[in-house]
């Protein structure tokens, strides 16, 4: 496993092979770290990309064409070492190919590319999803970052703020068998598109926001002053701390792709939000990361 670093006048990046996992966004004025630390005491990951899926499978297993295949939740990708592609000053992309090992729990031929792009205070984060098999290929993918809250120790996380560019929000719960509650939407109290983060808010783990409510999520400090903002153009995404243990993170996670709804029993091409390429096609999407002044 390698480590590469990326800066401008602004951050300092740095980002691990495995998994093309990014690992640190620094603000370099006031040496302040943005991105949780991967300390498995309560996490351990920073912003691991989630593909071929996102969240998990009924009874933990898909079906394609007639034949059963399991995998764990997020995919495998996370677990994988990337090859790097490229990299200059402030752009570097890493790929990851289709192998004997992905092969026995996910058939399909693939190039995923995973590239990051520092643009200022802002950092864009880039995917690119080729279908070089000669068939249909069908998968899902998200993003998982955890940003510090309270950021550098100042304060308790119940003094933040979750903010969104919306006036309303209602989400969704998983239940404890990590399959969506289908059937039941709640509303997230705001003002002035603030939630005041509670002691139990993720209790019942992530929130689940649906159907393209917000393109825009920041965690807001005491002061309701935004300190990190995610920009995204995904159809859904996640909110999550793990409650259990009162971790001091929280993650705003854009997705192309969920878990399965309670109910569900239907092959890998119904899945909801799935994408689907035809032989030689490429998806691409992309999410961004402000660090607020």
């Amino acid at each position: 496993m390698q480590k590469y670093v990326m800066e401008n006048e602004e951050l300092r990046v740095e980002i691990r092979s495995q998994g093309a996992e990014l690992t640190s966004i620094r603000r370099k004025d006031t040496d302040t770290e943005y991105l949780w630390c991967a300390d498995r005491k309560y996490w351990g990951w920073s912003s691991p990309v989630l593909f071929p899926l996102v969240g998990g499978l009924k009874d933990g297993a898909y079906t394609y064409q007639g034949k059963r295949y399991e995998m764990k939740q997020h995919g495998f990708a996370r677990h994988q070492e990337f090859t790097l592609l490229s990299q200059d000053d402030h752009e570097i992309w890493f790929c990851l190919k289709d192998s004997e090992e992905t092969r026995a729990v996910y058939p399909f031929a693939f190039c995923l590319k995973i590239g990051y792009r520092l643009e200022g205070s802002r950092l864009n984060v880039m995917w690119k999803v080729e279908n070089t098999g000669s068939g249909d290929m069908y998968f899902s993918i998200g993003a998982h970052p955890a940003f510090m809250c309270p950021l550098d120790g100042r304060g308790e996380q119940t003094d933040y703020y979750l903010g969104f560019a919306a006036d309303e929000i209602s989400y969704q719960l998983i239940d404890p068998e990590l399959h969506l509650e289908a059937a039941e939407r709640y509303p997230l109290p705001l003002e002035n598109g603030l939630h005041k983060l509670e002691k139990d808010r993720f209790a019942k783990d992530a929130l689940i926001v649906e159907h393209g409510q917000t393109n825009c999520v920041w965690l807001a400090d005491p002061e309701r002053k935004p300190y990190v903002k995610v920009s995204f153009d995904a159809p859904l995404f996640g909110v999550w701390s793990p409650d259990c243990c009162e971790a001091p993170f929280i993650c705003i996670e854009p997705w192309w792709g969920r878990c399965d709804a309670v109910g569900f029993d239907g092959t890998l091409e119904q899945r909801e939000y799935g994408n689907h390429l035809e032989a030689g096609q490429e998806f691409r999407a992309s999410y961004q990361i402000e660090i607020c002044k």
